[in-house]
């Protein structure tokens, strides 16, 4: 053992790891997210009882009506519940958008167009700048979901092992970028279909008209991408390097094929075609838009307003499915037309677990909303913070601070929005901060815990990669790898949030100055 190693931790890692091991205690005695909120429709029926017969009511400013609690076991309650299953599960905003996004994606994926960009993302990269490009193929790899963690994080340690460099850092330096930078992307990921469905639900409270798009938060969340990836990079090689000196990879481990890094020649003409053909996509969307009468642009000729974005689904399905055919035809992983809905049915299989998971959050949603709870609660919250005089940074600051401690439980980035956004979306309408804004919030809080927290189950999956290079690793291992770059993201990701607040940055097209 060296001497480094053998070096007490530092008390404040030992707190932390300390507390990590509560958090996974806990956690481990949540039932699935399925069943947490079949668990919180029931505590949700019993609120609005007691609620209702204490006449609870608050007045939405936004419409001077009075909103009063209802009563979810009542006749009419109860026939609301068991009238409405199909309506709210079909109706709920996030399901068809992610269906249709994932038609282009599955073909995408299943091409092997995705991996094949993961790997030259990190392939054919200079010592220099391999933890930049690695970490930055890890917020582009987003576009993958959670498909991403099975790919990168073992290219991670490839790429770190051929340039002569610990495994063990690589490893670290693709999780942290897939899990703690999860909700910033360069490109549109099905992530954004989700959230916005789910926050344009949560703003329907105060204005039933308004429409929050997948691409309402693009230029944070692409600024956010390189800053992030910058500050992985820095933070890895002034502090994670020298951490990892005290890690030497076991004598016996596995040596890796570095081979199966570096792309075959088949793959490389796939990666060419599917540029062309993206390229062409886009610019055959541009010209069906630059007409001034063109179908795809709003009234007035709007694009703000306008199918182009408002549907936005389609398009990305579109570009995905163009990107995945042509590579498939080049590459040869695509025989002919016939492939191409069964591609698309594979990635419907992929995604049961995620609309199972649907139904429990459609259903709950749907009585939150008819209950009013939701809206009473936003409306108290929001005339409290005004009377305390409370401003805006510190009601964002005190958002990601609940957010954050929540998400070291509940991992599930929709299953947590669909618990918080209802509440918080509509509270900060009432003090005048656009939902746009609101969930540029829960993307920094819902991403950067993801990397300590062993509640993970890619936390689990990252550890099980580092025993590969070292059989002794355990969670205190890679909690300390992991907690440094956690930590100063979440500092980092927050101060850009306040640059495009305090400068007024638009946070994406059509979204409104935050």
């Amino acid at each position: 053992m060296s001497t480094s190693e053998a070096k007490p931790a530092p008390r404040l890692l030992n707190v932390l790891l300390r507390s990590l091991d509560g958090v996974e205690r806990l956690g481990n005695k949540l039932p699935h997210p399925f069943w947490l909120f079949v668990i919180l429709s029931g505590v949700l029926a019993l609120a609005s009882w007691g609620l209702a017969a204490g006449g609870v009511s608050a007045v939405n400013p936004a419409t001077g009506k009075t909103v009063e609690a209802k009563n979810l076991l009542s006749v009419e309650g109860v026939q609301m519940m068991v009238g409405d299953v199909v309506k709210n599960y079909t109706s709920f905003p996030p399901l068809g958008t992610i269906l249709v996004v994932m038609l282009g994606v599955a073909v995408a994926e299943r091409s092997g167009l995705l991996a094949a960009v993961l790997r030259a993302g990190v392939s054919r990269v200079s010592p220099r700048w391999v933890t930049f490009a690695l970490a930055f193929t890890g917020m582009v790899s987003h576009v993958a979901s959670d498909a991403a963690y099975v790919v990168l994080i073992p290219l991670g340690a490839l790429a770190f092992r051929a340039v002569g460099r610990s495994p063990i850092l690589g490893i670290v330096v693709a999780f942290v970028s897939i899990s703690a930078g999860y909700d910033a992307s360069p490109l549109i990921t099905p992530t954004d279909a989700i959230l916005s469905g789910l926050t344009t639900a949560a703003a329907h409270t105060i204005d039933p008209a308004y429409v929050v798009t997948p691409v309402a938060n693009y230029f944070f969340s692409l600024a956010s991408s390189v800053v992030l990836a910058a500050v992985i990079t820095l933070v890895t090689e002034k502090v994670l390097a020298r951490r990892a000196e005290s890690l030497p990879v076991d004598d016996d481990a596995d040596e890796d094929d570095l081979g199966e890094l570096k792309l075959k020649p088949e793959e490389r003409r796939g990666l060419r075609a599917a540029l062309i053909a993206l390229v062409v996509f886009v610019v055959a969307l541009v010209a069906a838009v630059l007409p001034p009468g063109s179908p795809l642009r709003g009234e007035g000729g709007s694009i703000v307003q306008s199918p182009l974005l408002t549907s936005i689904a389609i398009f990305l399905a579109l570009g995905f499915l163009a990107a995945g055919w042509a590579y498939g035809k080049a590459a040869g992983t695509i025989g002919g037309a016939r492939d191409v809905p069964g591609f698309m049915a594979h990635g419907f299989r992929e995604m049961a677990p995620i609309l199972v998971l649907f139904f429990a959050i459609s259903q709950f949603l749907a009585y939150f909303k008819w209950t009013g709870i939701g809206e009473i609660v936003a409306i108290r919250g929001a005339d409290l913070l005004k009377t305390a005089g409370i401003s805006g940074p510190v009601v964002f600051l005190g958002i990601l601070l609940v957010v954050t401690v929540i998400n070291l439980i509940v991992t599930s980035g929709s299953a947590q929005w669909a618990l918080v956004g209802p509440v918080f979306v509509p509270m900060l309408m009432l003090l005048d901060i656009p939902p746009e804004t609101t969930q540029a919030l829960y993307r920094i809080a819902d991403s950067c815990t993801n990397a300590i927290t062993p509640m993970s189950p890619y936390f689990v999956m990252a550890l099980g990669f580092l025993q590969r290079y070292r059989r002794s690793a355990g969670i205190g291992t890679l909690a300390s790898m992991t907690i440094p770059l956690s930590l100063t993201l979440l500092v980092v990701w927050t101060l850009l949030f306040f640059v495009f607040w305090g400068f007024g940055i638009p946070l994406g097209p059509g979204a409104p100055v935050p």
